[in-house]
């Protein structure tokens, strides 16, 4: 009888609450992984000055021009905007960047790019990206990579410069203090 009456509870339990069935489901991976470059690099520098979050789309068998068609403004990776904190003032080429988060947009061309800190942040994609909101902007060259990135990639060197690559495109982003 106590069995009987144990399970007629527990049924009703998850009939009437059938979230509980699923509460500790959790989803596979993003298929554009969220991550974070910083400089300094090193894991055990815990005074960073620039961290960027981003997204990593993967070409998939894409073309780059079609994942980052020419002259249009992307996010620059995959869904929300990403986002560049300077946790101390900067410069971005000769721009000063006082500290704090931007939203890092940028309009791809074949021989340049236009790197954009815009005001506006936690935004997704670039689909309200308003112009008049940008900070500020640099253009930097493209060059090409000997080999080919599947996923869309941010790291920084030593001096604090950024990298950006995909596929064979890199572009290059001088911080300094």
């Amino acid at each position: 009888m106590r069995k009987t009456l144990l399970l007629a509870t527990i049924f009703t339990f998850l009939m009437t609450f059938p979230s509980a069935l699923t509460a500790q489901d959790f989803g596979g991976l993003d298929k554009s992984p969220m991550d974070a470059a910083a400089y300094p690099k090193s894991n055990r520098e815990t005074s960073k000055k620039i961290k960027v979050y981003y997204s990593r789309p993967q070409l998939n068998g894409r073309s780059l021009s079609e994942l980052t068609p020419n002259d249009k403004v992307w996010r620059t990776g995959a869904n929300e905007a990403t986002e560049i904190t300077f946790f101390e003032d900067m410069k971005m080429g000769d721009q000063d960047v006082p500290a704090g988060t931007y939203s890092l947009y940028t309009i791809p061309g074949s021989k340049e790019w236009t790197i954009i800190l815009n005001k506006d942040t936690n935004v997704w994609g670039a689909y309200s990206y308003n112009e008049g909101n940008d900070f500020a902007r640099l253009k930097v060259p493209v060059t090409k990579g000997g080999n080919s990135l599947e996923a869309f990639s941010i790291t920084f060197d030593d001096s604090g410069t950024m990298h950006m690559g995909w596929d064979t495109m890199r572009v290059a982003v001088p911080f300094s203090e």
